[in-house]
Formats: structure tokens, C-alpha cells, sequence
């Protein structure tokens, strides 16, 4: 077991005691729930923002009080471990910037399962100026590459992938900001695309090589939640993917009137700022197999090739999973209609 999966063990041990603990001190349980509505707490791995347009939409329009369900978003951070927090009970559904999030907690044993998805593909993009261009993996040997924490499970995968030795890139840890990369600290910066206010400092001089170009095709945005929360609850997590897709479908077709919402919910964002982000986002967003299946709609196919793809890399230190332990179809199927109409 890496240092990594030994922390998140204790991590979830520890969130295991405290969600036991909570119980005990007045908070219900999901299957406790009066029948006329459902609290329903999303723990994000992030700090709240523009990601989340869609379910502050839901909320301020009554999507979710409609679906009978009482939403809250709960904020992460890099001291959180949300899995860790929804594999113990104390929130009802999850969601991870990455996939490989999923593949990699289920591996190691944790009982979660994907039911949905935010995003068809990763925004997750690698950035240089154009004085020390990185446009191609190739390029990254010999390069000092910033890298949030979180990011390395990409960036080890990109590497493998193109058979580039780990050794040959100067990996150095560092914040969401652009400045190693403006100051010459590095000559690699990490971040996703959608992020317009962090990338505006970069300016002309950007020069961007995707993850997925890179040969690296991930979900971004993936909701997740307890097996036991998907066997005995599935009207709940039903009536929040519904209200769920409702919202994005609204900053959709909606969106200066969406982002005006998401303002209203975070007055410490930026208009300007969110509302080009929202374009780029929502090009992630709706695809072909959305306008087929609906937002949200994710392909076991793709689960499959993913989950292959880690194997194939050595990604998991403990077992490789089954497809049926890092996802499940049930809840999109249970309101294919709904999301169709959305």
C-alpha cells in the first residue's frame, strides 16, 4: 500500500469514528429521512465555485424543493478527503474533479459507486508560455511541472501513457495559482480549462496541451455515493439527479441568467469571469451522448477503457476493480425521461 492509500485509510477510519459520532448526536441518516423530504448533502473535493452552476440553478429555482429533496452543497479542500467523508455516512452523494478518483477508492476497498457524471471530457490541461512551449507529452522530459497534489494521479497517467520516465520530470508541489509558471519558478503549470479567472494572467503567451490530447480520456465531475446509500435509497439520489439535470440544462440554454443565479448564491465571484467560464464549461457538459441520454449520462464503455487504461498504467496498488464496483447505470436509467425533458 502507497503512502497515499495508508493516508486515506486512516482518513476514512477516522471519518468512519466521526460519522458514527455524528449519528449519535442528532444527525439523521439518509434512511431516516422524513418521507416528505430528503436532506441531501454534496460534498465537493473543492472550494465552491462555478462548477457547481448547475446545482445552485436547481436550488434558487426550486428544482430540488420540487423533486422533495433539501439540498446542501458542502465545500471541500485539500485537507478533505470527500470520499472518505461520503463513504462514512456523514454526506449523502459526492463528487471528485476525476474519475480515476473513483477507480482508485474502489480498488482499495471503499464502498462507493459512480451514478452519474458532470462533464463527457476532462478540462485538464497542462500550460507553458511560448518562450519553453510544452505542446506535445514528449516536451515534458526535462521540464519543472507545478502540480496541485490532487493532480498527480493525471499527471502519473499522462507519463505512463506516453512513455515518459517519472524520473525525467522535476515534479514540484504548488498552489492553483499561475505564478511558479509567471515567475519562472516552473516551466509547467496544471489547471482546467474552465478555470478563465487563474488563466487570464497567462494571456497571449499560453500555450496548452490537454489531457485528453494527450491520450488520456477521462469524466470529469463524477457523482458518487455509498453502495448502501444507492441500494436503499434510490429514489433519493433519483429526485437529486433530476432536479440536478434540470439546473444544467437551464444554464444551458440560460446562461447570462444562470450565471446572475450563481451570483446571487456567491456574490464573491466574478460575473465576467463565471460567465466565460460557463461557456467553456458546458462544452464539457453536453456532448452527443448527452443529447442522446440526457445530462449526466455516462458510457460503460468508457468506464471500462478507463478502469483498463489505470490497470494497464499500474495505477492501482491494491486490486483492479470490476466495472460493476466503480459504477452503476440504475439511477440514470430510473430518470432517463426526466433528463430528456430537462
Amino acid at each position: 500500500m502507497s503512502n497515499f492509500d495508508a493516508q486515506r485509510r486512516q482518513m476514512l477510519d477516522a471519518s468512519l469514528l466521526a460519522g458514527g459520532l455524528a449519528a449519535t448526536s442528532g444527525v439523521i441518516p439518509i434512511d431516516a429521512f422524513a418521507a416528505d423530504k430528503a436532506n441531501v448533502s454534496l460534498q465537493l473535493g473543492w472550494l465552491i465555485g462555478g462548477n457547481q452552476i448547475g446545482e445552485v440553478v436547481a436550488k434558487r429555482l426550486g428544482y430540488y424543493e420540487q423533486e422533495g429533496v433539501n439540498l446542501t452543497i458542502q465545500p471541500g479542500g485539500p485537507n478533505i478527503d470527500g470520499v472518505a467523508v461520503v463513504a462514512s455516512g456523514r454526506n449523502e452523494v459526492g463528487q471528485v474533479s476525476s474519475s480515476p478518483s473513483i477507480m482508485l477508492a474502489t480498488s482499495q476497498g471503499i464502498p462507493v459507486k459512480c451514478f452519474a457524471v458532470g462533464a463527457q471530457r476532462h478540462p485538464y490541461c497542462f500550460f507553458s508560455l511560448q518562450k519553453n512551449p510544452v505542446r506535445k507529452p514528449a516536451d515534458m522530459a526535462g521540464k519543472r511541472v507545478g502540480i496541485q497534489a490532487t493532480g498527480m494521479v493525471l499527471l502519473r497517467a499522462l507519463l505512463v501513457q506516453n512513455k515518459i520516465a517519472e524520473k525525467d520530470v522535476d515534479i514540484i508541489p504548488i498552489g492553483s495559482d499561475m505564478t511558479p509558471l509567471m515567475s519562472g519558478q516552473v516551466d509547467v503549470v496544471t489547471g482546467w480549462l474552465t478555470n478563465t479567472t487563474a488563466l487570464k494572467v497567462l494571456g497571449k503567451e499560453r500555450v496548452e496541451l490537454s489531457l485528453w490530447d494527450s491520450g488520456v480520456h477521462l469524466y470529469a465531475l463524477p457523482y458518487y455515493a455509498t453502495t448502501k446509500t444507492l441500494r436503499r435509497q434510490p429514489q433519493v439520489l433519483a429526485a437529486f439527479l433530476r432536479a440536478t439535470a434540470r439546473g444544467w440544462s437551464y444554464a444551458n440554454a440560460n446562461r447570462d441568467a444562470a450565471v446572475d443565479l450563481l451570483i446571487k448564491e456567491y456574490p464573491n465571484l466574478n460575473h465576467g469571469d463565471e460567465r466565460v467560464a460557463l461557456d467553456v464549461m458546458l462544452r464539457y457538459s453536453f456532448s452527443e451522448l448527452t443529447r442522446r441520454q440526457g445530462w449526466g449520462a455516462m458510457d460503460p464503455d468508457g468506464w471500462q477503457a478507463q478502469i483498463s487504461l489505470y490497470a494497464r498504467l499500474g495505477q492501482f496498488s491494491a486490486k483492479t476493480p470490476e466495472l460493476d464496483d466503480v459504477m452503476t447505470l440504475d439511477v440514470l436509467k430510473a430518470t432517463s425521461a426526466a433528463r430528456l425533458r430537462a
